[in-house]
């Protein structure tokens, strides 16, 4: 199993995936531990002076002007977790909240948070144990950190509420910790506001939904490939002297290569380079490194904001280097919420392209030559009509789901927190987006694989054929109507376990 070592300095994107998704096991350095260590220091230091400081010696939000007597500091925090767990809904998946603790835990090593060192390490022994929080769905604003999904992970780490065990079975912390011999943490000064006042939950979606995205560029440059192959579409304005010359954008130059060498050696291409009077392919197939290449640059956009939170260390009050412990503004989820936003845009466009590549194919007016709907015996068999209809529903979806939830903001804590950034939101429905945009490029995957069998005896190109003959394994070419649904499916979880990719790579195949 793989371990990722947490120091002082942040982690990366990568290790956020290898954690949230592959179970690996999280190490926390001696240097993070020292540095831990002596920010505690002095924290006690502040908590035994007069002075008053913001969630140690008072209320929190709107009650931060309520003094807090020495002998009441240890409740205040405890009241604070059970006060903040406030979320309803249905659970949230198990790689976001892994994401979330991990993230969090990555704040709390870094040495600014003033926790004790026991804190940092019951944190990584419950993700080493596969014990998973229950958070509900709502709770977060994206401001003051996500407050209720954190609060609902630090009642675990007091042996308070449910969580799930590595089976993914629901059960009472007390009794999970204790199967695991691991202390419940009896919270002191400052730890409760440690371990909520972060926008751990939203980055933790955002990184895993670059790491979705970055995937289905690839896989749109294929199945657009195909489309263009079935639908004896060009392959002239890929070349890359139309590209990156003309215009730089990098996402839209990688785009069209992937495109053109993914077509490379077709014979499908090759039989209508003489004698077809068609002068330009449609929107939809000759702008699709345009469209899938912007697509990439707004990810690469959002995976540089994401690498900048992942080197930041978010709390409030924040202890610096110099030793001064001060309040500050930087859990403010902002730069988090406009970009889970934007990516919600340009997934819901990139499914948009490949609907109407869909439905092209399905057109007999447009497909040159296709049967209607693809279908066997047009008018008894329906083909992948309903396909199309599957497709506009979820691009449809994906349309509304666009909609920035970033703009809003309802302010909360009695006025305090006047300006919030809804950044979990965005997140939330940025994880529907993602799921749907895979889903309509399954469907164009079964249509154009299903078109490119359909020009035989004419040979597809090496590499459509390879990722034809990937789906082939789990779903049927043309043919009488089936029940299709099952078959959708199927090709939705191919590109979800990376299929497309392990089929060029089987063939030795390398798009770039």
């Amino acid at each position: 199993m793989n371990v990722v070592r947490l120091s002082t300095h942040g982690t990366s994107l990568d290790d956020v995936i290898a954690v949230a998704r592959h179970g690996a096991r999280i190490e926390v350095t001696a240097d993070a531990l020292v540095a831990v260590a002596a920010s505690r220091a002095l924290v006690e230091a502040l908590a035994a002076s007069e002075v008053p400081a913001y969630g140690v010696s008072t209320g929190f939000g709107a009650l931060a002007t309520r003094h807090i007597a020495p002998e009441l500091r240890a409740q205040l925090q405890r009241s604070l977790i059970r006060s903040h767990a406030a979320g309803m809904g249905e659970p949230v998946e198990r790689e976001v909240v892994r994401a979330l603790q991990f993230l969090r835990l990555k704040t709390l090593a870094s040495g600014r948070t003033g926790v004790r060192p026991v804190v940092v390490e019951t944190m990584a022994a419950l993700l080493n144990a596969g014990i998973t929080p229950v958070v509900r769905e709502y709770g977060s604003l994206g401001c003051s950190g996500d407050l209720s999904p954190l609060a609902q992970c630090a009642l675990v780490l007091m042996g308070e509420g449910t969580a799930r065990d590595s089976a993914g079975v629901e059960r009472d912390a007390a009794e999970l910790l204790a199967e695991h011999g691991i202390a419940p943490v009896v919270l002191e000064a400052k730890e409760g506001l440690a371990l909520i006042n972060g926008t751990d939950g939203m980055l933790g979606m955002l990184c895993l939904a670059v790491e979705d995205l970055e995937v289905l560029c690839d896989v749109a440059d294929v199945t657009a490939a195909m489309s263009v192959e079935a639908l004896l579409g060009t392959d002239a304005v890929f070349r890359p002297e139309l590209h990156e010359p003309l215009r730089p954008h990098p996402g839209q130059a990688r785009s069209a290569a992937r495109m053109l060498a993914a077509l490379a050696g077709s014979a499908v291409v090759a039989s209508h380079k003489e004698g077809d009077t068609r002068v330009q392919d449609a929107y939809s197939l000759r702008c699709s490194p345009q469209v899938t290449g912007a697509v990439r640059d707004t990810v690469a956009h959002a995976r540089l904001v994401a690498e900048r939170e992942l080197a930041a260390a978010i709390d409030n009050p924040v202890v610096l280097p110099d030793g001064r412990v001060e309040s500050n503004g930087n859990f403010h989820g902002a730069p988090v919420a406009y970009v889970l936003d934007f990516l919600a845009i340009v997934a819901a466009d990139l499914a948009s392209i490949a609907e109407r590549r869909t439905d092209r194919l399905l057109d007999k007016a447009r497909s040159h030559g296709l049967p209607p709907f693809l279908a066997d015996d047009p008018g008894v068999d329906s083909g992948l009509m309903i396909a199309q209809y599957t497709q506009a529903a979820l691009v449809s979806e994906n349309k509304r789901l666009a909609v920035p939830a970033s703009v809003d903001s309802i302010p909360s804590s009695a006025m305090q927190e006047d300006h919030v950034s809804m950044g979990w939101s965005a997140a939330r429905k940025l994880r529907h987006s993602v799921d749907n945009l895979r889903r309509v490029l399954a469907v164009e995957l079964v249509a154009a694989a299903r078109g490119l069998d359909l020009r035989a005896p004419l040979a597809p190109a090496p590499a459509t054929a390879a990722v034809r003959d990937a789906l082939r394994a789990r779903v049927p070419g043309p043919g009488v109507d089936r029940h299709l649904s099952p078959e959708l499916m199927a090709a939705e979880d191919l590109l979800r376990e990376g299929g497309v990719e392990a089929a060029l790579t089987r063939s030795g195949i390398a798009l770039g």
